[in-house]
């Protein structure tokens, strides 16, 4: 599970509910239509591509997570001493329409009785590790223009560097610690690029809007059964337009099988006989 992963080395482990990113509420068939090429660019920058599950700018991606986990710590006398602490995760994820496959995530994980949060940001594989990535809040005049594909200087901005922590089968995880002026231009800004170098040495950004990011980091918890009830609905949906996707491939295959077979049918009939020829 993509949560799972990224809280693996807190010791903290959630449920399955902690592993989705798209809130209750929002149509999979409409998050469907919006194609990735209305995702922002930064400058000259390849932006990611494929369809976007994204909902429409208006309504929010963000959802907050909250579960009790075991955690442990030292006690005075050096001891282990296992305590269960709230956990939650305002959390944003682009799904692939198309697979299903996480596209870019993006998290804020608050553990109770801790003096800061962490940002946490997972992206494809494919991607190079050592140079890590960088996550940039642009204001939300800033954020329109990037929309509209117009120049951004950032250079006036303070970017985040995020080292990798692991890779799994959904993609490569990094985070860092994120104090409370990040979280506070996070709740004011348009939105959050995320820059990545592939293997190519392309950069590639992957924008996160933040629209709704406030209110779920400030808000109560949605309910995590709820939840994930919406989110097999939607794999479910996706699962079923691959289907879809497959039986038009599949009659495609057929029809052009069938046209090459009576090709050669059609041109033999204009053909003289063979012992005609002879003749």
């Amino acid at each position: 599970m993509l949560a799972r992963g990224w809280l693996r080395h807190t010791g903290v482990q959630f449920g399955l509910a902690a592993a989705l990113a798209i809130a209750v509420g929002i149509s999979p068939i409409a998050a469907q239509q919006k194609d990735s090429k209305q995702a922002p660019a930064a400058k000259k920058a390849e932006p990611a591509k494929g369809k976007d599950a994204q909902p429409a700018q208006q309504q929010s991606a963000w959802v907050k997570l909250c579960e009790k986990a075991p955690m442990l710590h030292k006690d005075k006398d050096g001891k282990d001493v296992k305590e269960e602490k709230n956990v939650c995760l305002t959390h944003h994820e682009r799904l692939d329409g198309n697979t299903g496959m996480v596209l870019v995530s993006a998290a804020i994980r608050q553990i109770e009785g801790a003096d800061k949060n962490h940002l946490m940001v997972m992206v494809p594989l494919g991607m190079a590790v050592h140079p890590g990535l960088r996550a940039t809040v642009y204001t939300k005049e800033m954020w329109e223009l990037a929309q509209k594909n117009q120049k951004v200087d950032d250079s006036k901005l303070d970017p985040i560097k995020l080292s990798y922590a692991l890779c799994h089968p959904a993609g490569c995880t990094a985070e860092v610690e994120a104090g409370n002026d990040v979280v506070a231009k996070m709740k004011t800004g348009g939105g959050l690029m995320i820059m990545a170098i592939n293997a190519q040495g392309q950069v590639i950004a992957f924008p996160v809007p933040l629209t709704g990011f406030a209110e779920a980091f400030d808000g109560k918890p949605v309910d995590n059964q709820k939840y994930s009830e919406a989110r097999k609905t939607l794999m479910a949906q996706i699962a079923q337009r691959q289907q879809q996707m497959m039986e038009e491939y599949r009659k495609q295959q057929a029809t052009g099988s069938a046209g090459g077979q009576q090709a050669p049918t059609a041109a033999a009939k204009g053909a003289p006989p063979a012992a005609e020829k002879k003749k």
